[in-house]
C-alpha cells in the first residue's frame, strides 16, 4: 500500500489511509472532501473542516480570548506556525485552556471529516498547520471517537442531514419543558443557520450542539429547511403590516454553562499539575 503523493487522488477510504500514515510515522496534510487532517510523526495534531467553528471562533465567541488578540497572534506567529505558542507566551491564554479548546475543535472537525469515511483526495508530505504544535492525538483515538459520535447521534435520530443543512422550527411546538441547553439551541434555529453556525453563536462545541439538535429533531421540533412545513398565507383581507424599521438585534447568548464549568475544573487541575 503506497502513500499518495502531492498531486495524486486515491479511492482509498480516509480512515484506512490514516492508519497507513500512522504506521509510517508520516507528517503532512491529508485532504478529504470534508476537510483536512494534519499529521506529525504519525499522530493527528489538527483537523479543520468548513462545517465546524475553528479554534479562533470557539476562543473568541466564548470570551476566552479577545478577537484582536487572536488576529495579532496570527500576524505575529502564523508564518512560523507558532500561533498556539504565541497565545500562551504572550499571556493571553493558559496552556491548559488552549489544549482543551484545541482538542474540542479537533474532534469536532474530525467527526465531519470521517463521518461517512469518504475517499482521501491527496496527502501532502511535510505540510504543517499555522497553529503549530498544541497537543497530538493517536490516529486510532481519533477514529474511535469519530465512530462513537456517529453511533451516538444515530441512536438519538438517524437522519444525518440535520448536521449539515439549515434547520427550521416546527410551528406550534411547546418548548417550555426543554432543558436550558436545548432551549438555547432551539432559540437559534431560524431557518437559515446550520448546526455549525448555531454552535458558533452559542460558543459551544459542535458535537454538543448536534446532540441537542438531533434530540429536537427526534421530538418533532426541528426539521431540515427542505422538509419544513410551509405556513398558510395570511388572509388577503388582513395583510400583515410591513415596517421599514429593522428588527431588534438578537440578544447576546450566554456561553454554555456546563461546558464552561467543565473547562474551569479541568484547567485548574492542569495548572495544579
Amino acid at each position: 500500500m503506497t502513500t499518495p503523493t502531492r498531486a495524486s487522488r486515491t479511492d482509498e477510504p480516509a480512515s484506512a489511509l490514516l492508519g497507513t500514515l500512522a504506521e509510517q510515522g508520516a507528517s503532512g496534510a491529508l485532504s478529504t472532501e470534508s476537510g483536512i487532517v494534519y499529521l506529525a510523526s504519525g499522530h493527528v495534531v489538527h483537523v479543520e473542516s468548513a462545517v465546524t467553528p475553528d479554534l479562533g471562533d470557539l476562543l473568541t465567541h466564548s470570551g476566552a480570548l479577545a478577537p484582536d488578540g487572536w488576529w495579532a497572534a496570527i500576524d505575529q506567529a502564523g508564518r512560523g506556525c507558532r500561533v498556539g505558542r504565541q497565545l500562551v507566551d504572550s499571556g493571553q491564554l493558559a496552556a491548559g485552556a488552549l489544549e482543551l479548546c484545541h482538542l474540542g475543535a479537533l474532534f469536532d472537525a474530525a467527526y465531519f471529516v470521517l463521518a461517512h469515511d469518504g475517499p482521501a483526495l491527496r496527502f501532502r508530505p511535510g505540510v504543517t498547520h499555522w497553529l503549530g504544535a498544541v497537543r497530538s492525538v493517536p490516529v486510532h483515538a481519533v477514529l474511535r471517537e469519530s465512530r462513537r459520535r456517529r453511533e451516538l447521534l444515530h441512536r438519538i435520530w438517524p437522519e444525518p442531514c440535520v448536521d449539515l443543512v439549515p434547520l427550521a422550527r416546527v410551528p406550534d411546538t411547546d418548548p417550555s419543558d426543554l432543558p436550558a441547553r436545548r432551549s438555547r439551541t432551539l432559540a437559534q434555529v431560524d431557518g437559515v443557520r446550520t448546526a455549525a453556525q448555531i454552535a458558533t453563536v452559542l460558543a459551544c462545541r459542535t458535537f454538543h450542539t448536534l446532540v441537542e439538535l438531533r434530540r429536537l429533531a427526534a421530538a418533532g421540533m426541528v426539521v431540515p429547511v427542505a422538509t419544513a412545513p410551509v405556513p398558510a398565507p395570511a388572509p388577503a383581507s388582513a395583510p400583515a403590516p410591513v415596517s421599514a424599521e429593522p428588527g431588534p438585534a438578537p440578544r447576546p447568548v450566554v456561553p454554555d454553562e456546563p461546558d464552561t464549568a467543565l473547562l474551569r475544573r479541568l484547567l485548574h487541575a492542569l495548572e495544579a499539575l
